[in-house]
């Protein structure tokens, strides 16, 4: 092979596969982890054949339009690095330092205009993407991106669900999804029903027209939407914020910090263990324990940080 040939292929890669779970991330849990790494394993396959680069990041807000106040950001890029350490999963940081509020449809501009040739894919709860036509342009967030929405379900269903032993589980479970996805399909906004995919693939099509004019990028790259009915438990970081308020140690208790610490941790799982939390202690279903820690150290969320 030639030198030029070499480089050509150097300066011209495969677009790659680009997946983003946008949120406060205040604290961060595992039913965001899930969500995560489902997309990794889902597009780690079609990125393999196809020979591309796959990068799915967790892209912490300066802080939600929605939300009053939030975490320290530094605080919350700490637990976000303790939380995806040993997994394939990344950090986006591209909100987090600008000054509030900060609009997702901003953020997916920026993103398309920096990388115009790769599959962008934003991914969120079928709660979120419901409320869209609430967001600052939500409905024309698929001028710039696709959408990976997932149909959250509680820890119970997910659990109950997972002990069915019929042996015709798999395609009952099958025709489940196709029902499910039918049916939260109805439950978008009008404009966005018309673009559900059938499949996961239909994201990450490479666009081979060349971009030539970054002003009508959205002229040129129209998303897709992607149903998941896949079970991811649903919990949030304001259920998480609340039960820590009513268990941390309060001011009067901070000598005894270290020794809460080594007692709750010694009851939790391991990160690997987050897509199937079975064990009945709830903040081992919901918190990574390097988080815990963090969280503890910190005297983050206790009832003594908010008189």
């Amino acid at each position: 092979m030639s030198n030029s040939t070499a480089h050509h292929f150097i300066k011209n890669p495969a677009p790659a596969i680009r997946a983003y779970l946008g949120g406060s991330f205040d604290p961060v849990h595992n039913g965001h982890l899930q969500m995560a790494l489902y997309i990794y394993q889902s597009l780690l396959p079609i990125a393999t054949l196809q020979q591309r680069k796959l990068q799915v990041s967790l892209l912490p807000n300066a802080r939600s339009p929605f939300k009053e106040q939030s975490t320290n950001p530094e605080h919350r890029l700490a637990m976000l690095k303790l939380a995806i350490k040993d997994t394939p999963l990344q950090i986006n940081e591209l909100e987090l330092w600008q000054t509030p509020p900060v609009y997702t449809i901003n953020s997916v501009k920026t993103l398309r205009a920096r990388y115009p040739h790769d599959s962008l894919i934003f991914i969120m709860g079928m709660d979120s993407a419901q409320s869209l036509d609430k967001w600052n342009d939500g409905l024309v967030l698929t001028d710039y991106v696709s959408l990976w929405i997932f149909n959250r379900v509680s820890i119970s269903q997910n659990d109950s669900s997972a002990k069915n032993p019929d042996e015709n589980k798999q395609r009952a479970d099958n025709d489940l999804v196709m029902q499910n996805s039918t049916a939260l399909q109805s439950q978008l906004p009008i404009p966005l029903q018309s673009l559900v995919a059938d499949s996961a693939t239909d994201l990450v099509t490479p666009n081979l027209q060349h971009l030539t004019d970054r002003t009508n990028l959205k002229n040129v790259i129209r998303g897709r939407i992607y149903i998941d009915s896949r079970p991811v438990t649903a919990i949030s970081s304001t259920q998480v914020r609340q039960k820590l308020r009513q268990q941390l140690p309060r001011a009067p208790q901070l000598m005894d910090i270290k020794h809460t610490a080594k007692m709750q941790i010694a009851t939790f799982q391991s990160i690997n263990a987050i897509i199937n939390p079975t064990t009945p202690n709830s903040f081992a279903k919901w918190l990574n324990p390097a988080v815990y820690q963090y969280i503890i150290a910190h005297q983050l969320y206790s009832a003594a940080q908010f008189r």
